[in-house]
């Protein structure tokens, strides 16, 4: 072995010995306390200069899943397998009376992102008793927002984090290759929960929503992880939802997954079919994710717009 590319970094088999050393050498340190190294010895930072500690901390598992090395036993509750699952109490909300108004009347809608622990916890709350998939906290890059109207009530819940490895539809649309994937697969973010709460029938209100987020989005993950978004990708479960909201936001369906999971490297497992949609963020987003080189933060190529590459509009 020679080289290995993993979590978006390229580690040389001499990278690896001197892992398993670390390991080996400091018996005594944990999951925590070995990612943190690690982050710190090769400078590892996002593009604001925070540490990617938890970068390094799934590097590390998807080397030990590949057999590559073992690491110590978790000392404290997080990862994949969570050591205690969170709990959620949001009784007051369960007893809010149906709201019917028009969306004119409840306009301005401002999305709000959760700031402070109860904040987070709130929103999770609302996600893990009412979404039909529940809800875990997100693990890496992700953006959380709770829209809410004019008097401060809440309506809606939107989580946008990591994108799915690999999606044969979104990867023709796209049009790169399996290293331009690889190298700029930070650049696309996943719509991986939307939930208009139970009592909130507003017509139209999903959409616009939706349009809120997008409008913002790449602006607000530039901010927080120092990079921007180009294109959004989501999954709705065809035999329980149209799609209809997505389509009046100017999404594009781009075909229909192959009923496998994202967690079933072996392939047995059956899930239901998916619609894919994507959403552009911007003009020329198919030349920003095919650059074969990563680019300044925001900035735009100088040759001209692919075709399909329109400008966006609501």
């Amino acid at each position: 072995m020679d080289t290995i590319f993993v979590q978006g970094r390229w580690l040389t088999a001499d990278e690896l010995d001197w892992i398993g050393q670390l390991i080996r050498h400091h018996p005594e340190w944990g999951r925590y306390r070995l990612s943190l190294h690690l982050a710190q010895q090769w400078n590892w930072r996002n593009g604001i200069g925070r540490l990617k500690d938890m970068a390094a901390r799934t590097l590390l598992l998807k080397l030990e899943r590949r057999g590559l090395l073992v690491l110590p036993r978790r000392q404290r509750g997080g990862g994949s397998h969570p050591a205690k699952r969170p709990l959620y109490r949001q009784a007051p909300l369960l007893r809010e009376p149906l709201l019917e108004e028009p969306l004119g009347q409840l306009l301005p809608i401002n999305l709000i992102s959760p700031d402070t622990t109860e904040k987070r916890q709130f929103l999770a709350g609302l996600l893990s008793e009412h979404h039909y998939l529940g809800y875990k906290r997100p693990v890496g890059e992700n953006l959380q927002y709770l829209a809410q109207d004019r008097s401060g009530r809440p309506l809606a819940c939107l989580v946008f984090g990591a994108p799915a490895w690999k999606c044969a539809p979104r990867d023709q649309f796209i049009g790169w290759s399996g290293p331009q994937r690889e190298r700029n697969l930070h650049l696309l973010a996943n719509h991986m929960r939307f939930l208009i709460l139970p009592w909130v029938q507003v017509k139209h209100l999903a959409s616009h929503v939706l349009g809120l987020a997008a409008r913002r989005l790449s602006a607000d993950w530039q901010a927080k992880y120092g990079h921007p978004i180009y294109l959004l990708e989501t999954f709705v479960q065809r035999d329980r939802f149209p799609g209809a909201c997505y389509r009046a936001a100017n999404w594009i369906c781009a075909g229909q997954t192959q009923s496998r999971s994202r967690n079933d490297p072996d392939r047995r497992l059956r899930v239901p079919c998916k619609d894919i949609y994507l959403y552009p963020l911007s003009r020329y987003f198919r030349s920003q994710l095919q650059h074969t080189q990563r680019q300044q933060s925001g900035s735009e190529p100088k040759d001209s717009a692919h075709p399909l590459d329109l400008p966006l509009s609501f």
